[in-house]
């Protein structure tokens, strides 16, 4: 009877210990009620970084073009935690404006950014119209632009914040039929760079992630066992907003292990 007793004593101080533990792992989780905004977040990439916030215990609010597509994500992801959305057109100041000043009303300001949304146009430079080049600058750069400086005002509020602009490794190779895409990624390269040289003293971290091909259907992409998984992307976000604060990773190249020959 004793040594069971004692067996028995030494299991439930296993099993308080192990609480305690992931209690305290639970309560310093950088990423735990913390406010996330995720552009581009009904679908794909922005779609797994969302559920994977929300899987960590902060709040999401995440935008689409289209009310419809927003409102059914909202409803699917809702289990998982606290979210809401609203359609935003991420080339449109005005529209970045509206959802930045929801977010306000919804829960006060937001602590982390990403900036996910984008289109691809993909034709030669002859074939491209001048509609297209526009929207697909508007969309891929200046909208993290829009974004980018809504979030900055809230984060000097807030002590710091981190955004986290999902770019392309297109945004440092070339492609044929990729002028409008490339010059794009290309150019958030070099935005991305500039603002966490910009902010980085104002306790503001800024990481690119840059992604090969992905299982989304972005494009004229397919899924495909070989393609990088948006879940691939989504765990490295939560291992970037995890990162000590006194570390910064500002970019990452990211590929698929074996793509076809």
């Amino acid at each position: 009877m004793p040594d069971e007793e004692a067996a028995t004593g030494g299991e439930i101080r296993r099993v308080i210990a192990e609480h305690r533990a992931t209690m305290k792992c639970m309560q310093e989780d950088p990423i735990r009620n913390k406010v996330a905004v995720v552009t581009g977040g009904t679908r794909g990439i922005g779609r797994a970084i969302g559920e994977h916030l929300l899987d960590a215990g902060a709040t999401v609010a995440i935008c689409g073009r289209s009310q419809d597509s927003v409102s059914r994500a909202v409803d699917e992801m809702k289990p998982r935690g606290t979210v809401v959305g609203m359609a935003a057109d991420a080339s449109s100041e005005e529209a970045v404006s509206k959802f930045c000043s929801f977010v306000d009303e919804s829960f006060g300001g937001f602590d982390i950014l990403i900036n996910n949304a984008g289109v691809g146009i993909f034709r030669s430079v002859a074939d491209l119209t001048p509609e297209e080049w526009r929207k697909t600058l508007e969309t891929n750069l200046n909208g993290v632009f829009y974004f980018s400086h809504a979030a900055l005002s809230r984060f000097r509020k807030r002590g710091g914040g981190y955004i986290i602009n999902i770019g392309s490794l297109a945004g440092k190779n070339p492609f044929a039929g990729g002028a409008a895409y490339n010059a794009s990624k290309f150019g958030l390269n070099g935005f991305s760079e500039a603002l966490m040289l910009d902010h980085r003293q104002e306790g503001v971290r800024v990481s690119q992630i840059m992604p090969g091909s992905v299982a989304t259907g972005f494009g004229s992409g397919t899924a495909a066992n070989w393609k990088i998984a948006p879940e691939d992307i989504a765990d490295i976000v939560l291992s970037l907003l995890r990162t000590p604060e006194r570390t910064l990773i500002s970019r990452i190249e990211v590929r698929p292990s074996r793509p076809p020959k």
